[in-house]
């Protein structure tokens, strides 16, 4: 069974599934409020890591965490790009699970497009960062263009991120603290890629009402600050 929602309306769609007192498979990596509508459904988050190309759920991992008490999954498209929802929904579909797709703010299509040419512009002209990866027949609308900064983690991240802003570029950190480890919401479990994505990920702006020269501008305070960033 699939039911496709927005974001406000994920709770609905679990509450009725009947998800209370279930296990309800969630990324750790991403909006805190998929964990809440889960709670608020009266369902159990289990939390899972993400694929370290898309940062999406991992499809591996959620077949791993199904259980005699899991009901649903909850698949994150994140920052724009699609989760696997072929293989998602062949796991589903296997162990009689219900799908309740966080589903991104619209957009128009102008703007997606937009949005699209200039990610691809930064795709292009970038050096020093690693640039989002699109699985094949996924898409992306680039709701966040989101690159991972080489070097030692967190500390390097930071630092990138501030110099960025000190020169005028707009950036911020997507996900500063993965859900599971939240007060709220902390579970015991090592979920590496979810930490990697936390310390390492950056999102540059793409919005519609850029300019090229303000994209070039992005480009080139990134560029400038590659040599100042080594792998560990």
């Amino acid at each position: 069974m699939e039911l496709g929602h927005p974001a406000d309306a994920v709770q609905r769609a679990l509450t009725s599934a009947g998800v209370r007192g279930m296990e309800v498979i969630v990324p750790s990596y991403g909006p805190v409020e998929v964990a809440d509508a889960v709670c608020q459904a009266g369902g159990v988050p289990v939390f899972v890591d993400i694929d370290a190309d898309t940062f999406c759920v991992d499809p591996a991992a959620v077949e791993a965490a199904v259980t005699s008490r899991t009901a649903a999954v909850v698949p994150v498209h994140q920052f724009g790009h699609r989760a696997d929802m072929a293989r998602i929904g062949r796991i589903a579909e296997d162990r009689g699970l219900v799908v309740a797709e966080h589903l991104d703010q619209e957009s128009s299509s102008a703007e997606i497009s937009v949005r699209q040419a200039n990610a691809a512009y930064l795709t292009r002209r970038l050096t020093d960062v690693v640039t989002p990866s699109i699985a094949p027949d996924a898409g992306h609308t680039f709701v966040q263009y989101v690159v991972r900064v080489p070097g030692n983690g967190r500390p390097d991240r930071d630092a990138f991120a501030r110099t960025l802003k000190a020169r005028g570029v707009r950036c911020r950190v997507p996900v500063q603290t993965p859900v599971h480890r939240l007060p709220l919401f902390r579970r015991d479990v090592w979920l590496p890629e979810t930490e990697r994505a936390a310390d390492e990920c950056l999102a540059l702006p793409v919005d519609a009402g850029m300019t090229r020269r303000e994209l070039h501008r992005v480009a080139s305070a990134c560029n400038a600050l590659g040599g100042l960033l080594q792998p560990a």
